[in-house]
């Protein structure tokens, strides 16, 4: 899988932080806080795969189009940026040598904590 950097996504998630859309939360909380399967079907009910898209770093463009799988180091609930999934994003993408998108995460972070 040749997971590339969603410039997009990254964009979104800046102006989200910018405009205060960001829970300041601890490390650990992703597991709590990440959206389920069915939190991630109920998004697509109502937006796109484009929408869907926004909320994660990580694209595969081999991938299949349509499909969730197609698209990793996800940033948030589809409503605000976690500080948590920033941060384990971040440590998830330098286990995978995807340093593009570690350093995308490792600015997010920087500007979640300024």
């Amino acid at each position: 899988m040749a997971v590339t950097l969603n410039k997009r996504a990254v964009a979104h998630a800046r102006k989200l932080i910018e405009q205060g859309d960001v829970v300041r939360d601890e490390r650990d909380d992703w597991s709590e806080h990440a959206p389920t399967a069915a939190d991630e079907n109920t998004f697509l009910d109502t937006h796109d795969f484009d929408d869907y898209a926004l909320w994660h770093l990580g694209v595969d463009p081999d991938g299949s189009a349509h499909t969730k799988g197609r698209y990793s180091f996800p940033i948030g609930d589809f409503s605000k940026v976690h500080r948590c999934a920033v941060i384990s994003a971040e440590s998830r993408a330098g286990q995978y040598d995807h340093d593009d998108i570690e350093g995308a995460l490792k600015k997010l972070l920087d500007q979640i904590d300024a």
